[in-house]
């Protein structure tokens, strides 16, 4: 009768994501977050008049494409395998 070696934890007793993808899931969140901090302001202080400060291409360009890229970011640490994984 061969006996069974224990290589490491069974498929239960694992975590559904590793250590780096819990990482990249923070990275992800840090950098829509800073997407979120472009994409603020550019408001008035009085409503009758018109600012447009809130057309601007920091709002308008940089920040959707940031918040895009931490999008991005939490795709990859929840689909992604990472070497060193079994």
């Amino acid at each position: 009768m061969a006996l069974k070696q224990n290589n490491g934890p069974s498929e239960k007793d694992r975590m559904a994501m590793s250590a780096k993808g819990i990482r990249m899931m923070i990275a992800g969140l840090v950098v829509m977050a800073a997407g979120f901090l472009l994409l603020s302001g550019g408001g008035s202080d009085d409503p009758q008049v018109f600012n447009y400060a809130m057309f601007d291409a920091r709002r308008l360009v940089a920040a959707p494409i940031v918040i895009i890229a931490g999008i991005v970011v939490e795709i990859i640490a929840i689909m992604g395998r990472f070497k060193g994984e079994e």
